[in-house]
């Protein structure tokens, strides 16, 4: 019997089927549209609670947190138009196919059986290119070609709604029109009264937004009423070039800002057009710095003089960013298959943008800085134990970004801005502001965050062989190992990073994340040059885990297995800790522990997935794929296979979650989506990459 990886079967069932659209690797649920910042992040919802299946038209595009961010397409074909996005009114062009990779959603349509379209959604991802990762712009492409071998006359269409600068629908929108100095044409749509650092349902309410194309003879433009401008391409396939003066609420009469494009004659050359879609944001983060609080700029106004010019560039910048892109696209595929195969690549190439999204580059080019937004669960800045599920795409990519996340958190602590001797749970309790804990009352998670930075210091240390890096901060992670050394081996009545589970005393995996934090401080020694401290960090981190494996497996159990928490030998839960011993190389924890969580996490899977705990039948995807990574062969697959399973059949539908229930597939609940969490992802393609 031949086996199909299960993309490829469900493209191939589709197909048989009859179905209008086949989808590549999977049908996710919800489809990367522009996802790019915590601000630039729409999704085309696709899961059955509320979703459409997948189509690009017939249904708004959302901003993650599920409001409608208006974005139109139409294409008229010898005088007949039709939908290829958004729900405008007219008849909706057949989408035949869908294909993801890490940084683009391609969708090919079949219009009136005469034309073919291929619209590409691009959010690039240029990890080793810092001026063009701090561009906070998205593409898309559309390239247009007859299929019947006639001639047909077609024009283009695409717009974006006011929806797009404030998550109050009642606030006033302002708009503007323009051509750069090098041909780009553009709609500028702004919040009349901007709110410096301030949101609302998880929008901006400042900066400049911008939906633009190449500015020809071939392109007419107009503002207004959504029914006036996409009812005026509808009868004449061009627009007036004329604006709506009378600014207004989001809601009133909707206003949208159109481009339409004459493509002309196609027959035998497919013709093409490029959109760019942004915001820009000259100030981004309220940042409390150790010289004081300051607005911290983008990172790309230290590489251009204005807006103005960032868009250019970047619109102009197509060809490069796109095989930059694509090369990393290549990347990721030939390793997620050469380590698990194509179930695998299902799962990082979504996790990917997401991944980056929820970042942005602030600073100066002398001075950067990376901020990430904890989207959805609770808008926290730069939280630990969110960098640190994360992370291992940010090292895989390029340790350096690693380093610019955990970069404020190092700067607050040693400026005397965090009163407690542990390490702090995040920098702000809500992006935009980074204005830290100065009383120390953020979330309480001590064991969970000290564990996380020293382990993650030592993995940027080692990636990029910059031992000044832990020399620099030497004296800060002696001191939160101290609270390892005096917490780590009976654990406190205290939360994990998965909070959202309840605190709980003497937790075996939350033990082994201090364990491990305590031997990897060990390392940190040695490699600084202090080896008497070196010897005793690994004394202690042995004589912890040789008591750790008594108090925390339940060896009589069939077959064993460690438990949640000391004594509880019928609970169980995902050792998702294990990772950090195999990923920094310590060989702390003995073989026979992989092996045993290996045989034991198949007797207790569900449908789609091993559960978190023994306290609920929810697990996290993150969480699932670092125990994966440390796992046999046959467990790993095990793993993968249930989350891609789950990928194609959950009726979630917005943004990749991490959390949900392994029995129904659904939310536990309460949604967590679009977090950087799923980064994850690459925990397994970092061993394989290795430090």
């Amino acid at each position: 019997m031949q086996l199909f990886p299960l993309g490829v079967l469900i493209t191939l069932l589709a197909s048989l089927a009859g179905a209008a659209s086949t989808f590549s690797p999977a049908r996710p649920p919800a489809l990367p549209l522009a996802v790019k910042t915590p601000y630039l992040s729409t999704w085309q919802t696709a899961g059955s609670d509320g979703g459409n299946g997948g189509y690009l038209a017939g249904e708004w595009p959302t901003f993650w947190q599920g409001q409608i961010t208006g974005w139109a397409g139409l294409i008229r074909v010898d005088g007949a138009v039709y939908t290829w996005m958004g729900l405008p009114g007219s008849t909706t062009a057949n989408q035949t196919a869908y294909e993801y990779t890490s940084t683009k959603s391609i969708f090919t349509f079949h219009v009136g059986d005469a034309v073919e379209m291929k619209v590409t959604f691009l959010s690039p991802i240029t990890p080793n290119d810092l001026r063009r990762q701090s561009l906070t712009f998205s593409y898309v492409h559309v390239e247009v070609s007859s299929i019947d071998g006639d001639s047909h006359d077609v024009q283009l269409y695409s717009d974006i709604s006011a929806e797009w600068v404030s998550g109050d629908r009642t606030a006033v929108a302002e708009w503007e029109y323009g051509v750069t100095e090098h041909g780009v044409a553009y709609h500028k749509v702004y919040r009349q009264t901007q709110l410096l650092f301030s949101e609302v349902r998880d929008q901006a309410e400042w900066g400049n937004w911008y939906w633009a194309t190449e500015d020809s003879n071939k392109v007419t433009h107009q503002s207004g009423a959504d029914v006036v401008v996409r009812g005026a391409f509808a009868a004449n396939g061009a627009l007036g070039d004329s604006k709506d003066s009378n600014y207004r609420a989001i809601s009133t009469n909707w206003p949208v800002f159109g481009f339409a494009i004459d493509l002309g004659s196609i027959k035998s050359f497919p013709v093409d057009t490029l959109f760019t879609i942004g915001l820009a944001q000259t100030e981004a983060i309220q940042y409390s710095s150790p010289n004081g609080i300051r607005a911290e700029p983008s990172l790309w106004t230290s590489y251009f003089d204005d807006d103005l010019a960032a868009l250019e560039f970047f619109h102009h910048d197509y060809s490069a960013a796109n095989a930059l892109s694509s090369a990393l696209d290549d990347k990721i595929a030939r390793d997620s298959i050469a380590a698990a195969g194509q179930d695998y690549l299902t799962i990082t190439s979504l996790s990917a943008r997401q991944a980056f999204a929820a970042t942005q580059l602030c600073g100066t080019t002398q001075n950067p800085y990376i901020f990430m937004k904890e989207i959805s669960s609770n808008g926290n800045m730069n939280t630990v134990d969110v960098i640190f599920p994360a992370h291992p795409v940010f090292l895989y990519t390029n340790p350096e970004l690693l380093e610019l996340l955990m970069k404020p958190h190092f700067e607050l602590q040693e400026s005397g801005q965090y009163p407690n001797a542990y390490a702090m749970h995040d920098i702000g309790t809500h992006y935009p502001n980074a204005t830290g804990h100065p009383a120390g009352n953020d979330e309480p998670m001590p064991l969970e965050e000290c564990g996380n930075m020293i382990i993650m210091a030592l993995a940027y240390a080692l990636k990029s062989s910059d031992t000044d890096y832990l020399k620099e901060h030497y004296t800060l992670l002696k001191q939160w190992t101290s609270y390892l050394v005096d917490e780590a081996i009976y654990p406190a009545n205290q939360i994990s990073t998965d909070d959202f589970a309840g605190p709980l005393a003497n937790q075996t995996n939350l033990a082994l994340k201090g364990i491990i934090g305590i031997e990897a401080m060990a390392v940190i020694s040695k490699l600084v040059g202090h080896a008497d401290a070196a010897t005793k960090y690994s004394d202690i981190a042995h004589d912890y885990i040789d008591r750790w494996q008594v108090l925390g497996i339940a060896h009589q159990a069939d077959p064993p297995h460690t438990t949640l928490s000391y004594g509880s030998n019928d609970s169980h839960g995902l050792l998702y800790n294990l990772y950090a011993d195999r990923e920094l190389g310590l060989n702390l924890v003995p073989k026979s522990v992989y092996d045993m969580q290996s045989e034991f996490y198949p007797t207790v899977k569900e449908k789609y997935g091993v559960p978190l705990d023994t306290r609920h039948q929810y697990t996290k995807g993150d969480w699932e794929l670092f125990a994966a990574a440390v796992a046999s062969t046959s467990t790993r697959d095990m793993f993968i296979q249930l989350l891609a399973t789950w990928i194609n059949q959950t009726p979630t539908n917005r943004a990749l979650t991490d959390l949900y229930d392994t029995v129904t597939g659904d939310y536990p609940g309460f949604t967590f989506i679009a977090r950087p969490v799923m980064g994850g992802a690459f925990a397994l393609l970092l061993l394989e990459q290795g430090l």
